[in-house]
């Protein structure tokens, strides 16, 4: 699944260049559409992240694209890789700005885990 981010000014941190706490909202959501999209039926709450490292900033004005791929599927929990790459310039076109593993737990209305179908 593909998503995309225009980066704003109120999306910037005190030196002018993106926060990193906004990288790290939009590569929650755009995992969790893909969670939803592929278990339409299913509550995913957010447990992990396998690594956070920012590769380079990003300007304001950037087009972010948000690469989601289902990487592992366990009994009740699914996991993501998702890699952020900048689009729209051709200094930085396809250089890959953030990637990382994101993980998902099926749960109920309780918050207890919940088993997934298999596929």
């Amino acid at each position: 699944m593909e998503n995309y981010k225009l980066v704003l000014p109120e999306n910037l941190n005190h030196y002018g260049y993106l926060f990193g706490g906004n990288m790290l909202k939009w590569v929650d959501e755009s995992a969790y559409v893909a969670a939803r999209l592929d278990y339409p039926d299913f509550e995913f709450v957010t447990v992990a992240l396998n690594r956070v490292e920012f590769n380079q900033r990003v300007d304001v004005g950037s087009i972010l694209k948000f690469d989601v791929q289902r990487s592992r599927l366990g009994s009740s929990s699914i996991d993501f890789t998702v890699t952020v790459k900048e689009e729209g310039n051709i200094k930085n076109l396809g250089q890959v700005l953030f990637s990382t593993t994101i993980t998902f737990v099926s749960v109920d209305h309780e918050g207890n885990s919940v088993p997934l179908p298999r596929d």
